[in-house]
């Protein structure tokens, strides 16, 4: 049920975006910096962006979240520029988006239904199709009545209801039974992800977690560091599902990065809510892999939306490793000497040319070396499932065979520490 930015003839969408800066509540150049990210976004979905509009008053309306004089002036652009959408940089509620519409004359839609269609666009898995799916449903269910106002006035009698009341409530309860529908599926790709967690556990894998704001370089980053080739575009949200690959670090040791969906300024919450089987994977991970990018003019406010959004999640606990990104610019170069003297752990690096990979690589060594510890075993060879396991999954220092033994100096997983402790010969 996604929204597209294509008539039936192809026709490409004119968009007139509308941003409002209430005073006393943000700074002007806050509401124009993500004004001109909703420029990026309707871009990405598809549609010609003729014009941006601020607006500023002192209080949020009711009616039309704009005063109704601001809403007459931009009919009036909208006739001048034969727009066809209207794109509010905020969330409305359904009355407002319905009278905007009636005023406007036009298809108005606000930062989240944009959001939800770039995401419904770009989603290639199926687990990804049924997140999108969810949040588009549990956003479009309190806005049914808008879409039936052409039916408002078929009223029935004492005890009768009119068409358009009958039509709209077989929509909520349908829309209701795909949401629980929906809802029990993502239970199952939950369960799923994590019997995949608990797999790698037993291996002793460390998990390794990439956040940031979208478009800040991740999906380069792991193509950098596994050798993949995870799609990778200057453009906001270009990769939605999550991506896994193996890395083998310095020390020799393997650990698995997973590249999730990029965070944003005003992400919905319906959205956070619907991807919680994907976001999972950052609240259970051993490390969070923080990319910034440090070219942006707005650097700062881009970290703290992602701290916002891993606070939802229930990660803001987790160890976290800044990877200052994008040093090969003027830009970056100099932000990241700034940062790295204010933000914690971090690293400055080059995705895109693979400058100080190899730092990066040392540093991720180093904050999960306290994940497993040093033994000496003596392992009888008819163990070979275990020998195997070590082989794979802890770093073997040293290795000696002796007639029916194994001795062996390794560093072990936690997880894999009370399966050897039986074989330790010696404290190390």
């Amino acid at each position: 049920m996604s929204e597209t930015f294509e008539t039936d003839n192809k026709e490409i969408e004119r968009a007139i975006l509308v941003g409002v800066w209430v005073r006393g509540q943000n700074e002007e150049w806050e509401v124009r910096d993500t004004l001109d990210e909703l420029a990026q976004l309707t871009a990405g979905a598809g549609a010609e962006v003729l014009s941006q509009i601020l607006c500023k008053q002192s209080k949020i309306h009711a009616g039309h979240f704009i005063g109704q004089g601001k809403a007459e002036e931009i009919s009036q652009k909208v006739l001048e520029e034969d727009a066809n959408l209207v794109v509010f940089d905020e969330d409305l509620t359904p009355a407002q988006g319905r009278n905007l519409e009636s005023v406007l004359g036009v298809r108005v839609i606000d930062r989240t239904q944009l959001i939800l269609d770039i995401f419904a666009q770009r989603a290639q898995t199926r687990e990804g199709c049924l997140q999108i799916e969810l949040a588009q449903h549990l956003y479009l269910l309190p806005r049914l009545r808008r879409m039936w106002t052409h039916l408002e006035r078929q009223k029935g009698g004492i005890g009768l209801k009119g068409p358009g009341e009958t039509q709209l409530e077989m929509d909520r309860r349908r829309i209701q039974d795909l949401i629980r529908t929906l809802n029990k599926e993502l239970t199952q790709v939950r369960t799923r992800r994590a019997e995949q967690r608990r797999g790698r556990r037993r291996h002793g894998w460390a998990l390794v977690s990439l956040v940031g704001y979208t478009n800040a370089g991740k999906s380069t980053l792991l193509n950098r560091l596994a050798g993949a080739d995870i799609y990778a575009k200057d453009q906001l949200f270009a990769t939605l599902d999550p991506t896994t690959r193996q890395v083998e670090l310095p020390n020799r040791e393997p650990c698995l990065i997973t590249d999730t969906v990029g965070f944003i300024r005003k992400l919905p919450h319906n959205l956070v809510e619907s991807f919680k089987a994907t976001l999972e994977e950052v609240a259970e991970a051993d490390l969070v892999l923080h990319v910034i990018d440090c070219s942006h003019p707005q650097v700062e406010q881009q970290i703290d939306a992602v701290n916002v959004v891993l606070q939802e999640i229930g990660a803001e606990e987790k160890p976290v490793l800044c990877v200052l990104n994008k040093i090969d610019t003027d830009e970056g170069a100099g932000a990241a000497k700034r940062l790295a003297r204010t933000l914690g752990r971090s690293v400055a690096v080059s995705a895109v040319t693979g400058e100080n990979i190899e730092g990066l690589l040392d540093e991720l060594s180093d904050c999960l070396k306290g994940d497993k510890e040093l033994m000496k075993l003596e392992v009888p060879l008819s163990e070979g499932r275990l020998l195997a396991l070590l082989k794979n999954s802890a770093t073997v220092l040293e290795e000696k065979y002796e007639g029916p033994n194994a001795e062996l100096l390794v560093r072990v997983p936690l997880p894999l520490v009370p399966r050897c402790e039986p074989y330790r010969i010696a404290s190390t």
